[in-house]
């Protein structure tokens, strides 16, 4: 995939006094496709990290879309619906829980961000974004001009469209999910460590969805696996 045009990096930006500053501060310099990327599910012991990248209609309220974290439910499904229709143009990817167990949680993290950028120019003809708004303090793994921020979902509307998609994107697959593993709950708690989940890996061990060197997953591995003597227990 070829990236779009790239131009001279953003001078030095301020916190925004509205939540599309960053974006439109950066059209006016010249890119053309500024995305925001976000990823949810660093911290459950089950499933994919999901990331979402977004690119946002340069107009519009912008103001509707907020961190996924400070929403319910039933309003991020809505804001996800609308983002459907709302002329966004929209990218997901996944690192599943053997990707997180090889390169680490964080690292998962970027790949799946990097997943997501590319998703986002498959529906894009191809052109990736030129800009990338990333939420926290890691760039993403591409050559793409890049601007980190700490708390990105609350300074831009693009990072937190991309917070709304993966969050979603992931609670459905935990829905789906639990389908298949119904005693360890996911519906409820979509695999985080709640006092629920933690009883059900003792009481039935962990399932091909658990992240196994996860503290909380690795402590009830067959003793057999690789993993149940390796010593690795990264932070969940």
């Amino acid at each position: 995939m070829k990236p779009c045009k790239s131009l001279t990096p953003p001078s030095k930006l301020s916190t925004p006094p509205d939540t599309f500053h960053f974006e439109r501060n950066l059209y006016q310099q010249g890119y053309s496709l500024v995305a925001g990327v976000d990823e949810a599910g660093r911290g459950p012991l089950a499933g994919p990290v999901v990331a979402a990248c977004v690119i946002l209609p340069r107009d519009g309220d912008h103001s509707i879309f907020r961190d996924s974290k400070l929403l319910t439910a039933r309003r991020r499904t809505m804001l996800f619906d609308t983002l459907q229709c709302y002329g966004a143009i929209l990218g997901v990817g996944f690192a599943n829980p053997r990707e997180i167990e090889r390169i680490n949680i964080l690292q998962a993290s970027l790949l799946a961000m990097k997943r997501a950028m590319e998703d986002c120019a498959s529906h894009n003809d191809g052109c990736l974004p030129d800009y990338l708004l990333v939420d926290g303090g890691f760039q993403v793994p591409a050559s793409v001009r890049q601007l980190t921020l700490v708390k990105g979902e609350s300074k831009s509307a693009s990072i937190a469209a991309a917070s709304i998609i993966a969050k979603v994107t992931r609670d459905r697959f935990m829905a789906d999910s639990h389908r298949q593993y119904p005693q360890y709950g996911f519906l409820r708690h979509q695999g985080y460590p709640t006092k629920e989940h933690r009883q059900a890996i003792r009481d039935y061990g962990p399932c091909p969805l658990h992240r196994r060197t996860f503290r909380g997953v690795v402590e009830f591995l067959d003793p057999n696996d690789p993993l149940a003597t390796a010593g690795q227990r990264p932070l969940d």
